[in-house]
């Protein structure tokens, strides 16, 4: 555009000087200067111009680059938008999940708590429990040894008045069964001796024939030291005869008959210590005193043997 317009210029001066025919040599010198000057100030417009076209063209294509690389910008910008978006969206879903999570975990924690709480109720009870099984079974351990140590004394008891009773029925031989009986009951040997063998009506002497009897008895106890000797009198319902200051009754005539058996025994070898001379009178009878033979069987003298009991006590854990 520059070089258009020198040239134009250039040729606007020929004319000019053409046209005017003669001209001075300084014009001449001084338009020709010009000239120079003006072709000089022209080559530098055209050098400035062939620059700037080549900047315009670097400008443009660094515009076109800047262009494509904004648009590229505008593209991954739009990307990272959505990705954020969607970021956040996740965001916000997990915070919800978070929340949630929480939530839950403040409940379970409570469960948890309430789980680890019944889980302890539950160990105590069970260490009780287990505890309480333990003293069970030291307790029955311990029962079941008493038990057996129990059943052993029993058993040697059993024994030991099966053999008491053999041994007076031994030394009993030869008397009627209306004269005395030995029978075992309840634990003891009951010895029971008429009135027809031992006494006349109303007396408290021995006849000779029951002191027989209670001398054999006396030999086959005299080495007995495990057993209790209860002698007791009974009488029927009829009143004694012959009152006395000592024997008023039916009960004073039992006791002193007790005793009078009681002094044969102990002096044929019992221990006095292992005898008690006791009267019922006519408050324990064996048959209603209704008829001569119901009264008679009445009127007689038990003698009752009991085992040594210590022992047995001594078990349960009763002794003093």
């Amino acid at each position: 555009m520059f070089k258009s317009a020198l040239h134009f210029g250039t040729l606007v001066w020929l004319g000019l000087a053409l046209s005017s025919c003669i001209v001075s040599k300084k014009q001449f010198d001084e338009l020709l200067t010009e000239k120079v000057k003006l072709e000089g100030e022209l080559n530098s417009l055209q050098s400035k111009t062939v620059l700037l076209e080549e900047q315009l063209d670097s400008l443009t294509t660094a515009l076109q680059d800047r262009e494509a690389d904004n648009q590229r910008l505008q593209a991954e910008l739009a990307r990272k938008s959505a990705r954020l978006d969607s970021l956040l969206a996740e965001h916000d879903r997990l915070q919800q999940y978070y929340n949630n999570a929480i939530n839950n975990s403040s409940r379970l924690n409570r469960d948890m708590q309430e789980q680890h709480n019944r889980l302890m109720a539950l160990q105590k009870t069970l260490a009780d429990a287990e505890y309480r099984n333990n003293l069970l079974a030291d307790s029955l351990a311990a029962r079941e040894q008493k038990v057996a140590e129990l059943e052993q004394v029993l058993q040697q008891t059993q024994q030991a008045i099966t053999d008491l009773k053999n041994l007076v029925n031994q030394a009993l031989t030869g008397f009627t069964s209306d004269e005395l009986t030995v029978e075992q009951k309840n634990g003891r040997i009951y010895v029971s001796l008429s009135e027809k063998l031992l006494f006349k009506s109303g007396s408290i002497e021995v006849d000779p024939k029951g002191k027989k009897a209670l001398i054999k008895l006396a030999k086959a106890l005299r080495d007995a030291d495990h057993i209790q000797i209860m002698v007791e009198g009974h009488t029927d319902n009829v009143p004694i005869t012959g009152k006395s200051r000592y024997m008023q009754d039916n009960w004073d005539l039992s006791v002193m008959r007790a005793t009078s058996i009681v002094k044969i025994l102990t002096a044929n070898g019992v221990d006095p210590k292992l005898l008690i001379a006791a009267g019922r009178g006519e408050y324990l009878p064996v048959a209603p005193n209704d008829s001569p033979q119901n009264r008679q069987l009445n009127r007689r003298t038990e003698i009752i043997l009991t085992p040594d009991l210590r022992t047995l006590y001594q078990v349960l854990g009763k002794e003093n």
